[in-house]
């Protein structure tokens, strides 16, 4: 019971949060690419131009409660964004200042989500070795660095590339099934929308981009990204999340231990180890 308490509301923290910002849809139509090579060259482009930043901003989490017909909405005044290419991520989300509500992060070996509302105070971490491609987090850090331009695209893998109006379509196979979508506005060639699908190629999640910001030459990232994640059962209500960031710059002084889990926890937490799609409690 507990896991299944856990899983609807980490998957939505795990997407981030945000504010009621509208997305913007682009109708000017340029020229896309002409290859599966050419397209997956210019997001590479951008993301081999990736530099340290740090953001904030702030947030809302739209989710619903087992038993009411309203979704719940859940404000966080502060988000404060750390990222440090390739792997590096920090994210914190707060209620006021002395709040400090979601905590995620993620360096090359590992990944951590803490929730700390006394309700569902929840800590969630697992090695990177141990997640399979079609199973494990779908919403996670790499999915964040993904958005912000800075996830490395496999060349390798099995891509085709189609174009539907203002957008270049890239989508990738395994097996045959369709697990990713990225639409591209072909007038800047960056991404403005990310479809995630499990093994059997159901949709899980759709990421929307906006109002990119360029932090250094050749290098932007959207200050805008609403998500929304889909239950895997049918009684399962999606989930709605947004982030804007307010300001974002390269920045290359680091706390010391802020990529590394946090070794003590409260006593109170629930800890779980995620391996493969499945949570394994363990002692805090």
């Amino acid at each position: 019971m507990a896991g299944r308490l856990v899983i609807p509301i980490v998957t939505a923290m795990l997407m981030l949060t945000g504010c009621e910002s509208q997305i913007h849809v682009p109708t000017k139509i340029c020229a896309g690419q002409e290859s599966v090579d050419e397209a997956l060259a210019a997001l590479q482009a951008q993301s081999q131009n990736a530099v340290p930043l740090k953001a904030h901003g702030n947030s809302r989490l739209q989710f619903y409660v087992e038993g009411k017909k309203k979704p719940k909405k859940e404000n966080l005044d502060v988000i404060k964004l750390r990222v440090n290419p390739p792997a590096e991520v920090y994210l914190q989300g707060d209620k006021s200042i002395l709040s400090k509500v979601v905590v995620l992060g993620s360096n090359e070996q590992e990944f951590w989500l803490s929730v700390r509302p006394k309700e569902i105070s929840t800590h969630i971490w697992g090695k990177w070795a141990e997640q399979d491609s079609s199973g494990g987090l779908v919403i996670n850090p790499r999915t964040l660095l993904e958005a912000l331009g800075i996830g490395q695209i496999d060349a390798e893998q099995n891509w085709s590339l189609s174009n539907e109006g203002a957008y270049d379509i890239l989508t990738k196979q395994e097996d045959g099934v369709t697990t990713k979508k990225i639409h591209v506005w072909c007038c800047d060639y960056r991404a403005r929308k990310i479809e995630l699908f499990d093994s059997e190629g159901q949709p899980v999640a759709l990421a929307e981009l906006d109002r990119y910001r360029e932090v250094s030459e050749g290098f932007s990232v959207p200050a805008l990204m609403r998500v929304t994640t889909f239950g895997r059962e049918e009684t399962e209500k999606p989930i709605t999340i947004t982030i804007n960031l307010t300001s974002i710059e390269p920045h290359e002084e680091w706390i010391d231990r802020l990529f590394e889990r946090p070794s003590r926890l409260p006593p109170t937490m629930r800890v779980y180890r995620l391996v493969n799609g499945k949570l394994i409690e363990q002692l805090p």
